[in-house]
Formats: structure tokens, C-alpha cells, sequence
């Protein structure tokens, strides 16, 4: 009887082994969990605000833009360029049409004529 004692604790010591080894795996991963996820706040922070207007363009970047949108508006193209207030107002005046979805043109207080 006395050989069961010993190889059932030998047992249990090659569990405490595994394990040990499974905890400092799983510490590992949420180490490196908490490097990427402070690498992504980062980037967020880092990221430049989103522009209060943007210009629409074709496929060719140097055609005449299509359409004015509200920064962040959820139907511009990624053909689309921050400008500046002032920017929207004239490709408006020029007549440029105002996105349908975001109104930029009520945004910017535009009176057409």
C-alpha cells in the first residue's frame, strides 16, 4: 500500500506541473492581450479628428467632386476629402450637389441662389 501513497503523489505533482505551466501560458497571452489592446487605444488617440466636411469624388482623384457631405457621414465614399467650411460652401455655390443623407447643405445654413 505504501507504493500507491508515493506514485499518486508523484501524480499529483506532475499535475501541479502541468498546470503551473498552463497558468504562466495563459498569463502569457493575457499579457500580450493587454499590449495589443493598449497599442490599439493608442492608435485611437493618435488618430486625427474626422473632418466636418468632405468633397466626393469619382474613381479619377482629379475629376470635379460629386458630392458635399457632413464629416462622417455613413454614405461618403472613401474617394472623399476633408475640406474646410468654406470649401463646401463654394463647391455648393458652384453646384455641386449636397449628399441627401446628411444635408450638408441645411448643415451649413446654404440657401441655394
Amino acid at each position: 500500500m505504501g507504493d500507491s501513497g508515493t506514485s499518486r503523489l508523484a501524480m499529483l505533482r506532475f499535475l501541479e506541473r502541468v498546470q503551473e505551466r498552463d497558468l504562466a501560458r495563459t498569463r502569457q497571452w493575457i499579457a500580450k492581450e493587454e499590449r495589443r489592446e493598449a497599442e490599439r487605444q493608442r492608435g485611437m488617440e493618435a488618430r486625427p479628428p474626422a473632418p466636418d466636411w468632405l468633397l466626393e469624388r469619382r474613381l479619377n482623384s482629379r475629376s470635379a467632386p460629386v458630392y458635399v457631405h457632413v464629416g462622417g457621414c455613413w454614405n461618403a465614399a472613401k474617394r472623399s476629402d476633408g475640406v474646410s467650411r468654406e470649401q463646401a460652401l463654394r463647391a455648393l455655390a458652384e453646384g455641386v450637389p449636397a449628399c441627401s443623407h446628411c444635408r450638408p447643405d441645411t448643415e451649413l445654413g446654404y440657401v441655394d441662389g
